[in-house]
């Protein structure tokens, strides 16, 4: 069962659309008690990181996430500003991450870039993946994914990014350590690419 938690920041309904039609078991949690019987988390997120982290801990949810992912193990796959809630922190906040993942958010310096790029970074660009990973399994090798962010994700530890993408410079745009995977781009709006991307996590 794919729980995808709606805590007000986020697309539920595209992703609930996806997986119904993949045929895929389901359900929207808006409480902690939704979580119950799920084995798989999607934790999308748009807008800013202190919103979004705000908006989580008032859902109520948070602490039963924390035990889910930390303690149960379960996959949990965070999303574009989700999968910036990762980190320790961001640059664009001040409120602590989730801290699943050992890495900070970062905006990019426009000003290292070597040619007049602006931000946010608004899209379709390739990506280079850089390691196997199932969560990526039967991709094209440089697929095309839509972004829309103004901020990176930056591992502390290189072995936890999977794959990379380029604006002005390279960046992970896709982590993975152990049962906890992040994607900066958007799936969703991903056609075909995205779609096995997010049939991978639903499988896993």
């Amino acid at each position: 069962m794919i729980a995808i938690i709606d805590y007000g920041v986020g697309n539920i309904k595209a992703f609930a659309n996806i997986y119904k039609n993949f045929n895929m078991e389901f359900k929207i949690a808006k409480t902690k008690e939704d979580l119950a019987g799920a084995t798989k988390l999607i934790l999308p997120g748009v807008g800013s990181f202190d919103h979004a982290m705000l908006s989580l801990q008032d859902s109520g949810m948070k602490e039963k996430l924390d035990e889910l992912v930390l303690e149960k193990k379960l996959p949990v796959i965070g999303i574009c500003v989700g999968m910036q809630m990762l980190a320790k922190s961001s640059e664009e906040g001040k409120l602590p991450g989730l801290g699943w993942i050992n890495g900070v958010v970062k905006k990019f310096d426009v000003s290292k870039f070597s040619q007049n790029m602006p931000l946010p970074h608004m899209g379709w660009n390739n990506i280079e993946l850089i390691q196997p990973n199932r969560l990526t399994d039967h991709l094209e090798s440089k697929p095309k994914f839509y972004f829309l962010h103004s901020y990176y994700f930056e591992c502390n530890d290189s072995k936890d990014s999977i794959a990379l993408a380029d604006y002005g410079a390279k960046f992970t745009c896709m982590v993975n350590h152990q049962n906890i995977y992040g994607i900066q781009c958007h799936p969703e709006k991903s056609h075909h690419n995205g779609m096995q991307l997010l049939k991978n996590f639903g499988a896993l």
